[in-house]
């Protein structure tokens, strides 16, 4: 099922007052699957009812790591959320009833600074699905309806989910952060779910890619992907091997994990005038060598998410067959199956795990 639903079932029409979902009570405990009351769109809003979510290692923060939530649990987590429209709030458009979307992560505020001068990814008054406001590990979730993105005929609404972060994180990232351009080398450090759209969006621009893991099928999928070279990290100084095969190092280097020690790794894989893309969150601090850094002119740079602009252009090129979805979404687990699925997440199972809720 994509693009728009071509006939609209009155019967969603009367809704339960209450849902299923998958709730996060705090840090180290299993997410609770419980009936909750259903939330109601208000004015500029819809009703969407999920059709997927993923499953993201930004959860497993909250929930294994203690990294706050800005709404204190109980909270439902999830933000990769694909789904219908099944009500809109006072404002919203009716045609948009029945339609297939994609909900933007994120919502900004338009105001701030950053709002305005075209960077609302990094809105000083965002709120964030599954964090800041109830998330879509459920049957319902309302957003903001210009955050609601018309998923396109022939792109599979359930994998669409996956587009939310992982696509158009690594997208901003490799296009609007690094700016990675056609002829340029680019080494990717980790080829998990976010890695490896790096991968596919950097060699989409025309980049030679050096994909690095440690897992072999990781390396394999990297490589059916577009990367022109695999590096098991296992196999010595895998940086070393990268300014090797480079003559001297990578135009640009893209940490996908968040381990300080990746990270480093990343650095020491540049040539002189380098740019290192911190894509990965890490909760503890990397080592900087600031004498390498100035006299070799390195750049580092953070990213974070997308810009709402942008994600028609992603969405598009998931249409043309120009970036994959299909390879990457591995798993899929029911509601009810939600913590065996965040399990094989921990293990490193697979490439992307999505929550389908029936």
């Amino acid at each position: 099922m994509s693009g728009r639903a071509p006939v609209w079932d009155p019967a969603l029409d009367e809704l339960a007052a209450t849902m299923r979902a998958a709730v996060f009570a705090g840090p180290n405990v299993p997410l609770r699957v419980d009936t909750i009351p259903r939330p109601e769109p208000a004015a500029g809003e819809v009703l969407v009812k999920v059709a997927a979510c993923g499953l993201c290692h930004s959860d497993l923060h909250y929930m294994d790591h203690g990294v706050p939530t800005f709404k204190t649990p109980p909270l439902v987590l999830g933000h990769e959320i694909s789904g219908t429209v099944v009500r809109v709030g006072t404002g919203v458009d009716q045609t948009r009833l029945g339609t297939s979307v994609l909900l933007a992560p994120v919502t900004s505020c338009g105001e701030c600074a950053m709002c305005r001068t075209g960077r609302e990814n990094v809105c000083a008054k965002q709120r964030m699905l599954g964090n800041t406001i109830d998330g879509g590990f459920a049957e319902f979730v309302v957003a903001p309806a210009r955050d609601a993105f018309a998923i396109p005929d022939g792109v599979p609404l359930e994998e669409a989910c996956v587009v939310a972060d992982a696509l158009t994180t690594a997208f901003h990232g490799v296009t609007r952060r690094a700016r990675v351009e056609a002829g340029e080398t680019v080494v990717v450090v980790g080829c998990g779910g976010l890695g490896l759209n790096v991968v596919q969006v950097a060699a989409l621009v025309g980049a030679r890619v050096i994909a690095v893991d440690i897992d072999p099928r990781k390396l394999a999928l990297a490589v059916e992907l577009g990367a022109a070279l695999a590096i098991d990290a296992r196999d010595g100084d895998a940086a070393k091997r990268v300014r090797q095969e480079t003559g001297g190092g990578a135009d640009a280097a893209i940490e996908a994990i968040g381990n300080p020690r990746t990270q480093e790794q990343a650095l020491a894989s540049l040539r002189t005038g380098g740019r290192l893309l911190l894509l990965g969150f890490a909760a503890e601090n990397m080592s900087l060598p600031g004498g390498r850094v100035t006299y070799r002119e390195i750049s580092v740079i953070g990213t974070l998410g997308c810009r709402p602009i942008d994600f028609p252009i992603v969405l598009d090129l998931v249409r043309r067959g120009r970036l994959a979805l299909s390879p990457l979404v591995t798993h899929r687990h029911a509601l009810d199956s939600i913590n065996a699925g965040f399990d094989a997440l921990r293990r490193g199972e697979g490439v992307r795990h999505i929550m389908v809720p029936s």
